[in-house]
């Protein structure tokens, strides 16, 4: 069996769900990455990608300089375990529709793994993985 740990990343970049939008926007220029993983505390309460900021922020006419994380924030998270099924974690994916989960051990968060990641190691010939092994273009 593969496991979610030898595939995930461990370069995350967490925050908190009061920052702004403009923040985290930020944030993803900065650290050359497409989501941070919000966090109440020690918590995991949810993934905000770029295109959440678009779509669910500033299409919305919310001020992403006033506007927090908690508020575009889908608090229903599915998560995993390093241990776990590579497979079984693209069966989440698939089912609820995400591409990206977080990875816990023991409450606390210690990685993420993403479509991407598996298609890079169970898939490298095919577009997603190409994709996603290439460098950032921004």
């Amino acid at each position: 069996m593969t496991t979610v740990g030898e595939f995930m990343t461990t370069r995350l970049v967490t925050m908190d769900g009061n920052d702004t939008l403009t923040a985290a926007a930020q944030e993803m220029r900065d650290s050359a990455i497409g989501d941070v993983v919000v966090t109440d505390g020690d918590n995991v309460i949810g993934i905000v990608t770029d295109r959440d900021i678009t779509v669910r922020g500033v299409a919305e006419d919310m001020n992403p300089s006033s506007t927090t994380l908690n508020q575009i924030t889908s608090k229903d998270v599915v998560t995993v375990s390093q241990y776990d099924d590579a497979v079984a974690a693209a069966d989440l994916m698939r089912t609820y529709a995400v591409r990206r989960l977080p990875v816990i051990d023991d409450g606390r968060l210690v990685g993420l793994i993403s479509m991407g990641d598996l298609a890079v190691e169970r898939e490298p010939q095919s577009v997603l993985a190409d994709i996603s092994a290439d460098d950032p273009n921004n």
